[in-house]
């Protein structure tokens, strides 16, 4: 039989790369760089990686669109976690003035709302088309700058309805962009100023989940477990219900206090725990071994000057696995995945490799889709992003920039912005 017959047929082959980074392994230091290497992907999934002579050995080329990624790095797609990308108005005023101003009653006194409860009012007063609109230009930019998966959060609604307005918007994301939307049910984000918490709780636990569940519009439900929110007994009631459901669990916790929320991660054996600045060296042994991925957020502290910085290199040398997100929301209003890779090598110690492999195989392992994303590897999805720079570290040196110059989605190419790149400017 003809070799060449045998050979898988290739419909997009990437080749010549400075070096493709496959974040493959086991080994967080590293992400395995493959100089001169190629990609070759046929419909939605990677078929081979390697050399050229390695590729071509394996897979029929002939057919295939190229792309000549010479002088260039190929690297996964990003995989952003944790973010709140669905939210009405935004809350520019009070940022800007909590440079300069720490006392809330002078806030209030000049008129300037703030906090969750702000944005759930900017939230409700918007029409599902508008929160669809704003979102997508905001998840248009992500994408341009290299992320090709984005966990959505509800909790700007606090209301049965809200929560579904809100939720309603990333299904709708979902079918219109070229991006893959995890959805999450955060109903218990806060609760309504005229309500006591006792009896919101009662409409999350009666209502609330049993409806979200019911119209299948969130993967997840989340709950944010900290001092003055809700405290680890009502959290593990909020997500015991919601699992009994089908919701998997998902923990805000320990942002400004430890009262047990990380603990709870690893006794529900959820896929993730999230913020973690005040989390005990023991606790963090204990998120490592039970597999809890640990999601670290430094555009937060980095947005809201956080009292305690999360501690990277402590989780790390723990062996726990980290995920890096931007937690895009009204008060940190961040869209790249790329800024927060500087923040966490500049600020957290984190080396270039780590970051790189949290923003990406990180990320995929925080949502349960590890097995699928976040690596270039056979059998895995082409999510990828090409960069206009020869080696990977560019992307934490090249400050405030955004390295990207093609997203492949699914295997196919989604964001081009080569023909940029090409414009110089002639001096006479």
């Amino acid at each position: 039989m003809d070799r060449q017959a045998q050979k898988q047929q290739a419909s997009l082959i990437i080749k010549n790369a400075s070096e493709v980074v496959t974040c493959s392994g086991t080994d967080v230091s590293s992400v395995e760089r493959i100089p001169g290497g190629w990609v070759a992907i046929a419909g939605e999934q990677i078929i081979a990686v390697g050399t050229g002579e390695e590729v071509t050995a394996k897979v029929d080329i002939e057919h295939a669109t190229t792309i000549d990624a010479t002088g260039k790095v190929v690297a996964p797609g990003f995989v952003d976690c944790h973010t709140h990308l669905v939210f009405g108005g935004s809350r520019v005023q009070e940022y800007a003035a909590k440079m300069t101003i720490d006392d809330p009653a002078e806030l209030k006194r000049l008129g300037i709302q703030t906090g969750i409860l702000a944005s759930v009012e900017m939230t409700r007063k918007s029409s599902e088309e508008q929160l669809f609109h704003d979102a997508q230009d905001r998840l248009v930019r992500m994408l341009n700058s290299g992320t090709t998966t984005v966990e959505s959060k509800s909790g700007y609604g606090l209301s049965t309805t809200e929560e579904i307005k809100m939720l309603n918007v990333n299904a709708k994301l979902a079918k219109a962009m070229p991006v893959d939307i995890v959805s999450t049910f955060l109903g218990a984000h806060g609760w309504p100023a005229h309500l006591p918490k006792e009896v919101y709780m009662g409409v999350l636990l009666d209502e609330m989940i049993p409806w979200i569940s019911g119209l299948g519009l969130a993967t997840y439900c989340d709950v944010w477990c900290d001092d003055g929110h809700y405290s680890a007994a009502e959290s593990e009631k909020i997500l015991r219900v919601a699992a009994d459901a089908g919701l998997q669990p998902k923990i805000h916790t320990d942002a400004y206090s430890y009262v047990g929320g990380s603990d709870l991660a690893c006794d529900m054996k959820m896929v993730s725990a999230d913020h973690l600045n005040y989390t005990p060296p023991a606790v963090m042994q204990k998120l490592a071994n039970t597999g809890v991925t640990g999601v670290l957020m430094p555009a937060l502290d980095f947005a809201v000057k956080h009292p305690r910085p999360f501690d990277a290199r402590a989780m790390i040398d723990s062996g726990m696995t980290v995920a890096l997100a931007t937690n895009l929301c009204p008060g940190c209003w961040t869209e790249s995945m790329q800024f927060v890779m500087v923040l966490a090598c500049r600020l957290y110690r984190m080396t270039p490799a780590e970051a790189l492999r949290a923003a990406t195989i990180g990320g995929a392992m925080a949502l349960g889709l590890g097995a699928n994303r976040g690596t270039i590897e056979v059998g895995k999805l082409a999510d990828l992003q090409i960069w206009n720079v020869p080696s990977f570290e560019h992307v934490i040196y090249q400050l405030g920039g955004n390295v990207v110059e093609r997203v492949i989605k699914r295997g196919k190419q989604v964001v081009d912005r080569s023909a940029l790149e090409k414009w110089t400017e002639k001096v006479v």
